[in-house]
């Protein structure tokens, strides 16, 4: 199945990396973070890759016309400041008229991308979006007054479900963004939504973005310990 993946974006928060390189290509051990999101893909045997660049492309270019993975990899410029949702409208001819995943080049998780397909096909509508409930924080306390009741540590948040990327879309969805300055995640998915074209496949277990340098450390960490998005 093709695989649309968003690589375009500048990446402002991460600031003293992005002024060189995309974000997509900051490095988690010895390979940029996009490599890691194709490598997880390619585990459950999606190889046919379509990546909308934008901001240092060339850089992304560079890196991947050296890769040894036997890969089927288009580059596809889409603009500097084109949108999320312009971006994957650019990919519409190349994508076809075909069932395919797409997701975001900033985050990583270890989501059963079979039980993610199986779940899409189960319910017949255009999208399927990967819900997760990020880590919190924070630690949590609970009030009666000054006294506290209860104390958590860090875990995951315990209230609401938040985007994850990792989506798969039919190829009618195209024709609900409109143009370059379009938001994926704004009126393509809110129109989806009230027409009841999108459903959500829950995903309870590993889930990371990489949005800081504190989301960037701590992805450095969880590699040394035993990436978990690697089978």
């Amino acid at each position: 199945m093709k695989v649309i993946l968003l690589a375009g974006g500048l990446g402002t928060r991460l600031s003293e990396y992005t002024d060189t390189i995309p974000k997509p290509m900051v490095q988690i051990g010895d390979k940029p973070l996009l490599w890691h999101i194709m490598n997880y893909y390619a585990q459950y045997d999606h190889k046919n890759f379509y990546v909308a660049l934008g901001y240092k492309g060339e850089i992304i270019k560079k890196y991947f016309s050296n890769t040894a993975e036997k890969w089927n990899i288009n580059l596809i410029d889409t603009g500097e400041k084109t949108m999320t949702g312009g971006r994957v409208k650019k990919l519409q001819k190349s994508i076809g008229n075909e069932t395919c995943m797409l997701t975001y080049g900033d985050g990583i998780s270890n989501i059963d991308l079979n039980s993610l397909l199986k779940f899409h096909k189960s319910h017949g509508k255009l999208v399927t979006v990967s819900a997760v409930r990020p880590p919190a924080r924070f630690g949590a306390i609970k009030l009666e007054e000054n006294r506290v009741v209860s104390f958590k540590e860090k875990s995951k948040t315990e209230e609401g479900w938040i985007n994850g990327g990792f989506f798969v879309i039919e190829p009618d969805f195209f024709n609900f963004i409109e143009g370059d300055d379009t938001y994926l995640e704004r009126e393509p998915l809110e129109r989806a939504a009230r027409e009841k074209q999108l459903f959500a496949y829950k995903h309870n277990d590993f889930w990371h973005c990489m949005d800081t340098k504190r989301d960037l450390e701590n992805l450095k960490e969880i590699y040394k310990k035993g990436a978990p998005w690697i089978r």
